[in-house]
């Protein structure tokens, strides 16, 4: 099974490097392009056809709610999963109606958010 293909929208530059490094690490998962705003993701999905977009929900410019429906925009067939600290339910819901397909929070393990972006692709 080919690995699946995501792009990474994270503000925080030591956050996006671990993880885009832990990442590297899976054999079933691979990080295609790794970027710091939601103008930069629209960008990456258009050149990189990820299945995956993994994003963030507090980004400087627009927010992951506004990130996740550009993104969807560019790449309709590509799926989002948004990784945030914290978000409020309200926020959330946001996010769920903008299309995102799962909202995970940073603390995480490893394992839950590949397997939550594995589904997602799915």
């Amino acid at each position: 099974m080919a690995p699946v293909r995501i792009v990474l929208v994270e503000d925080n530059d030591v956050f996006r490097e671990a993880l885009e490094l832990l990442l590297g690490l899976r054999s079933d998962v691979e990080v295609v392009a790794a970027v710091g705003s939601g103008e930069e993701a629209v960008a990456a999905v258009r050149e990189h056809e990820p299945s995956v977009v993994l994003m963030d929900y507090r980004l400087p410019g627009m927010d992951g709610v506004q990130a996740t429906r550009a993104v969807l925009a560019a790449a309709p067939g590509a799926s989002v999963v948004c990784l945030t600290g914290e978000a409020a339910p309200h926020e959330i819901r946001a996010l769920l109606d903008a299309g995102c397909v799962a909202c995970l929070t940073k603390d995480q393990e490893l394992d839950a958010i590949v397997r939550a972006v594995v589904e997602a692709a799915a």
